[in-house]
């Protein structure tokens, strides 16, 4: 089974596997089979290897990867070593991919069709070579069979249930969570966990330090849904109600080690020291509880292997430094209790403690003072990320980041919070505009329109400055309105205030015509595609106060905003002939339709028209081809309109006969075709075309075949 689940492509960063709703095109939808009880729950310290040297389950197994090709019960693939003959060894002859659970099921169903499903936890490279950097481990869960195209499936695991649908290729599912490179927590949200081992109630007991032996197939636990079995059920592709169950094992092949190593990581190495030259290194640690952590030798700062303090995982040591600290020495820290030792190294660097990281808002200058633990002779200088050294408040900061990190010189750095000083900021200003109705005539009321002055305004105020004098109309609001009596110039001034404070006031002049009857402009013929929505503008109508539109002519239309200068109506589609006809009383009617706009004043009334004429539409490349021998009609076209209309084809020279088969849609090539069995059009050799954009074609020869 190793052989047949062992060698899985991946993508970095990529699910492989479709979750989505079930549809034609999906290859799986995840099904909630309940509360999960239990899961992966930690990567380890990452081993020199780049991976982490162990995973850990809700259980509290840990299992190591299987990376070598010495141990049958925990082996890489010989085909995953370059030199298969040669020890593994990182980086020039390390495995392309390894495991650390490799677990799966396969099975003859009922229809003879073999069954394969592969639940692991892989370590791969996100390029598939060894690149430090790119590694990565997810957990997978990969179902394939074959099945016909459109077939419907539940199948039943220990970590789930899956809907599938076939495809062309049969049933080929794959899941793959956590291929982002170096993120290895991703891997714990996969469905892979809690670990599976073989079943201990049942003989023979597992291999001594192994999950169990994967050349023998055996049953197992650590399902988190009690599901420690596989069955596959056929569903109804519409309905999803079981028709039938076509196989069923609780027998599993199941690869894994249980971790011995711990491994070690180095979280902090830090250094104090005096003006003396002497101080000491810190060293924070985390593994396993009750480990033997150490801190090697080390000749250039000059103390000997010591061991770190610990509890409950984490560990500590301070180490005393005799003289300088060099720039970029590092520290070495092992596990010596772990067989190969696990080893990490890391440079130690200074404390750095930022004293003082302040905006001043009014002057525009970011102030960052910090100091360091190393208090040598020669203290480190200081910089900030974006802005560089320290050598005084920085200036011209319009907009400060809300943290800064600071860098020594000595390798340390920290980020700390900005706090800001200076006056609070107020609203800007506010900017009066004013606009009014132009083209107004006397008695004719008129709009001045302040709504599109900017800022925060609390208050308007619309003053006359200038004309013959009238009443204003909501001279408070950001609308205001008056009714002239008289022609001539009237001016108006807007004032606005707010919290920013007054703003300059604008000013509008509206010139007032003698008493004339409105004049109507229904605006410009157009042209249209039926089905779409037409928008009506009466805009360049003169003195209107008021706006009325009618239909003149045409197919019937419902227009909205019928009272206003720039109404919308939707163009009906062409009715088609109903199926299956004939249909005597059918009428082809392609009319414009022509609407009439009335606007009127104190003066009187004025009106237009317009005429809205739909889309031309011509039919070609008609080929209509009808068969004695089993009554099928094969018929194509195009059409020079693509609109997604629907086309409908009439046995006979007119519009009224027999529908053959049922509307079809025009593709985005602007092709269509029909191909249906029946009518038998008995002596009739011609058929007739409409669409539902208008377009008719009457009297198409048909080709007789037998």
């Amino acid at each position: 089974m190793k052989k047949k689940l062992g060698r899985l492509a991946v993508t970095a960063g990529v699910t492989v596997a479709v979750i989505a709703p079930l549809a034609t095109t999906a290859a799986a939808v995840v099904v909630n089979p309940g509360t999960r009880q239990g899961s992966l729950t930690q990567a380890g310290p990452l081993a020199e290897h780049g991976f982490p040297a162990w995973y850990r389950d809700s259980n509290g197994l840990r299992l190591e990867a299987c990376t070598t090709l010495e141990d049958p019960l925990c082996s890489t693939l010989p085909d995953e070593v370059p030199n298969p003959d040669a020890p593994v060894s990182y980086p020039d002859n390390f495995p392309g991919e390894f495991f650390y659970q490799l677990a799966g099921a396969e099975m003859t169903l009922s229809n003879g069709v073999d069954f394969g499903i592969g639940m692991d936890l892989e370590g791969a490279w996100a390029a598939e070579e060894v690149k430090d950097g790119d590694q990565m481990v997810f957990g997978r869960v990969r179902i394939r069979f074959d099945a016909n195209e459109g077939d419907r499936f539940r199948i039943t695991h220990p970590y789930g249930i899956d809907d599938l649908t076939a495809t062309d290729r049969g049933v080929n599912m794959t899941e793959d969570i956590g291929t982002t490179p170096g993120a290895f927590g991703h891997a714990i949200s996969s469905r892979i966990g809690p670990f599976l081992k073989w079943d201990p109630a049942v003989a023979p007991a597992a291999p001594a330090g192994y999950t169990g032996d994967p050349g023998v197939d055996h049953q197992v636990v650590g399902s988190p849904y009690s599901t420690n079995f596989v069955r596959v059920e056929q569903l109804d592709p519409v309905s999803g109600a079981v028709t039938a169950q076509l196989g069923f094992t609780d027998l599993f092949s199941v690869q894994g080690r249980y971790a011995t190593n711990s491994g070690v990581d180095i979280d902090q190495a830090t250094y104090t020291v005096g003006a003396d030259g002497s101080g000491v290194v810190e060293v924070y640690a985390t593994s396993e509880p009750g480990q033997s952590i150490e801190v090697s030798a080390n000749a250039v700062l000059g103390f000997r292997t010591t061991k770190l303090r610990g509890g409950n995982g984490r560990y500590y040591g301070r180490f005393p430094v005799t003289g300088p600290v060099p720039p970029g020495v590092t520290i070495e820290v092992v596990n010596s209790g772990d067989r190969p030792v696990a080893k990490k190294t890391r440079k130690v660097v200074d404390v750095v403690r930022v004293t003082d990281a302040r905006y001043d808002s009014d002057a525009g200058t970011l102030t960052v003072a910090a100091s360091s633990s190393d208090a040598d002779v020669t203290p480190p200088a200081f910089s900030v990320t974006g802005f560089g050294p320290i050598n005084g408040p920085f200036t011209g900061v319009t907009a400060p980041p809300a943290t800064v990190t600071v860098t020594s010189t000595g390798g340390g750095s920290t980020t700390v919070p900005v706090t800001g000083t200076g006056q609070v900021f107020l609203p800007d200003m506010p900017v009066a505009s004013a606009v009014a109705t132009s083209g107004a005539v006397a008695g004719q009321r008129v709009v001045l329109d302040g709504s599109g002055s900017t800022g925060s305004i609390d208050s308007y105020a619309w003053s006359q400055i200038s004309g013959p004098n009238v009443p204003l109309t909501d001279a408070t609001l950001a609308k205001a309105s008056f009714v002239p009596t008289t022609p001539g110039t009237y001016s108006f001034r807007l004032a606005v205030s707010g919290p920013g404070g007054a703003g300059l006031p604008a000013t509008v002049t509206v010139v007032i015509g003698g008493t004339a009857p409105a004049q109507a402009a229904a605006g410009a013929d157009q042209t249209v595609v039926r089905g779409r929505t037409v928008t009506l503008d009466g805009s360049g109508s003169t003195g209107a106060e008021t706006y009325s539109w009618r239909q003149v002519s045409g197919p019937a239309v419902t227009l909205v905003g019928a009272t206003s200068a720039r109404p919308t109506f939707t163009y009906p589609a062409m009715t088609l002939p109903a199926a299956p006809g004939p249909n005597d009383g059918y009428v082809h009617n392609n009319d414009p339709v022509v609407l009439e706009l009335a606007v009127t004043n104190p003066a009187g009334t004025g009106t237009a028209r317009v005429t809205i004429r739909p889309q031309a539409e011509t039919l070609g490349g008609l080929t209509v081809r009808y068969r004695t021998g089993n009554n099928e009609w094969r018929i194509s076209g195009t059409s020079s309109l693509l609109a997604g209309q629907r086309v409908t084809a009439v046995l006979g020279s007119t519009l009224t006969g027999r529908v053959v088969g049922a509307p079809v849609t025009v593709d985005a090539a602007g092709g269509f075709s029909i191909r249906v069995t029946g009518p038998n059009p008995g002596a009739v050799r011609t058929i007739s075309f409409v669409t539902s954009t208008g377009a008719q074609v009457l009297g198409t020869p048909v080709t007789v075949t037998n």
